[in-house]
């Protein structure tokens, strides 16, 4: 009985497929935890939706910034952007509960026996555990209410950057969905900034990568987020595991085995 943490799929069904092979999983025994961004840019999202899907009990998932704009195509008519390998997808017989399923997914899981804490891009440097559990609730009750519509239309902007505890109504919604799935680098007070997307040694001098920020509050686990394929599953913080190596990219699907740390990869040409 294991369990595997898997970075980002973008629709890469046979990359997947590869390294399931590879860890040997066993789906009556093993459970597989997906760090969010399971579809687009790649050629086969509905493969990978509907696999993960299937697995029923043995996965975990959260929700990643191209789930959510799945989600904003699907049920808020949002216009279709350039990278968008979607279309199949949304006009297959099962995408309608697809849809379901995805939004009923979680933002952040946490296993307290394991020791492990997964979100797509982190959690904000300015959060501890208890108030990012809280926060993520926040979104996806709204996500799973009866007004999920009214708010994926409104998901999208770079406003507020900052976080502030007394935020409220779309403006709070938005923030806190920006740090749980867009964040990468930050400024001195923890405010986001979403232009620069590179490498940590060819950032800004003003950019700070999240992770670290001095102030950045401690949290009371091992963290697992995708998202920043430029690091490449590399960082210089303990307890802190990147798995987005740009599989999409053409490089490589990484898993972690997280009761022993044992990270496993697959080529993704």
């Amino acid at each position: 009985m294991s369990t595997y943490a898997i970075g980002d799929v973008q629709g890469c069904y046979q990359p997947l497929q590869k390294l399931l092979e590879k860890i040997n999983f066993n789906p009556d025994t093993d459970t597989l935890w997906f760090a969010g961004d399971l579809v687009n840019r790649g050629p086969e999202s509905q493969a990978v939706l509907e696999f993960i899907y299937g697995l029923g009990k043995r996965h975990i998932v959260t929700l990643g910034n191209h789930d959510l704009y799945l989600m904003a195509r699907g049920f808020a008519r949002k216009e279709k952007q350039p990278f968008d390998t979607l279309d199949s997808l949304m006009q297959a017989k099962i995408f309608p509960d697809l849809l379901e399923w995805l939004r009923h997914l979680p933002l952040l899981h946490h296993d307290q026996h394991l020791g492990f804490i997964m979100t797509h891009a982190g959690v904000a440097p300015l959060w501890d555990l208890t108030q990012a559990k809280k926060l993520a609730h926040e979104v996806e009750e709204n996500l799973q209410g009866s007004q999920f519509k009214t708010y994926l239309a409104q998901m999208y902007g770079d406003t507020p950057a900052l976080w502030q505890d007394n935020l409220q109504g779309m403006a709070r919604w938005r923030c806190i969905i920006n740090y749980f799935t867009r964040m990468r680098y930050c400024y001195a007070d923890g405010s986001l900034n979403f232009n620069f997307k590179g490498r940590p040694d060819q950032k800004p001098a003003d950019l700070i990568p999240w992770f670290e920020l001095p102030t950045r509050v401690p949290l009371a686990g091992q963290l697992i987020f995708g998202h920043w394929a430029a690091l490449n599953g590399e960082v210089s913080i303990p307890h802190l595991f990147p798995l987005d190596t740009g599989c999409v990219w053409g490089k490589c699907l990484t898993a972690l085995r997280l009761e022993d740390r044992q990270i496993f990869q697959v080529n993704c040409s």
